[in-house]
């Protein structure tokens, strides 16, 4: 199988219960939810999505043709940009990397001494093999992914309350105030309904308010 890639780069984990930890982003092209032109964003799924993950054109991005070359690839943006010997923190991210991450480019990672941490819709199975599975629930997508490390749920979503999602098996729960023009009033949203359910944590988009990829 061959792997189309927008991007790969190396900064900050900015949410979640990994903020602030060295990581190399890669962002897998494609996405199940959007196309992610922007002519078809009201028919989209997720149509607040702001990340362009079409075609694979940017920093580091490219198309692999084997597992071994994309898990080189990243393992050497990491070492060339953290100059780190040792286990590499990877994100796998999107649009939707499941789409393409298999177990083939699961084991070359780990060969390549990874540490593998997927950022998903939850519309898709995650393979077992994963170090860990972050999920973030679209709207009334269908999801399929009902256990994992981390849920984190982009407030405010009127078909996708916090609610709809207790039940499921995850080790950390959080909220995340969506961005755009109405983020003061998402987070303070988020703040007060964390506050009332302890269940659940606040996210916040650290790497934006940093300035930092």
């Amino acid at each position: 199988m061959s792997y189309s890639v927008k991007e790969v780069y190396c900064t900050l984990q900015g949410e979640g219960f990994h903020t602030g930890r060295a990581a190399v982003f890669v962002r897998f092209a494609g996405c199940n939810l959007w196309t992610g032109r922007e002519q078809d964003r009201p028919k989209a799924v997720c149509s607040f999505c702001d990340t362009d993950f079409v075609g694979t054109d940017g920093p580091g991005g490219g198309k692999f043709k084997t597992a071994e070359a994309l898990a080189r690839h990243i393992r050497g943006i990491w070492e060339g940009s953290v100059s780190l010997e040792g286990e590499a923190f990877v994100v796998c991210t999107g649009g939707e990397p499941l789409l393409q991450i298999d177990d083939e480019l699961i084991r070359a990672l780990h060969t390549e001494s990874c540490f593998i941490a997927v950022e998903t819709n939850g519309t898709i199975a995650a393979p077992p093999a994963l170090d860990w599975i972050c999920v973030s629930p679209k709207a009334d997508a269908p999801i399929v992914q009902t256990s994992g490390h981390e849920l984190k749920l982009v407030w405010y979503q009127e078909k996708a309350p916090p609610s709809r999602f207790e039940a499921f098996s995850f080790d950390h729960f959080y909220l995340q105030p969506m961005d755009g023009p109405d983020t003061e009033r998402f987070t303070s949203e988020a703040i007060q309904y964390c506050l009332k359910h302890p269940k659940w944590r606040l996210s916040l988009q650290t790497h934006k308010l940093l300035g930092i990829p």
